[in-house]
């Protein structure tokens, strides 16, 4: 899910919450509030989100990791 997945990689870059609103010209409390699922960004910001990111808007949006990889062994 999408909040899941922009907590998940601005974590994985280690950035704050104010990090991302300065790159993308809005406020904190708009990424808190993408972030608790209260509000989400507009296209462009999204793309500008993926693109922070490294990633595609699809796996910004859609991600989700395989629970079960690496737990088939034997």
């Amino acid at each position: 899910m999408f909040k899941d997945n922009l907590v998940q990689m601005r974590k994985l870059l280690q950035m704050t919450q104010e990090d991302i609103a300065e790159k993308l010209g809005v406020t904190r409390q708009s990424v808190a509030k993408w972030e608790a699922g209260d509000s989400v960004p507009d296209l462009d910001k999204c793309k500008q989100l993926a693109d922070i990111f490294g990633v595609s808007l699809d796996d910004l949006a859609n991600y989700e990791p395989d629970e079960n990889l690496g737990l088939a062994i034997g």
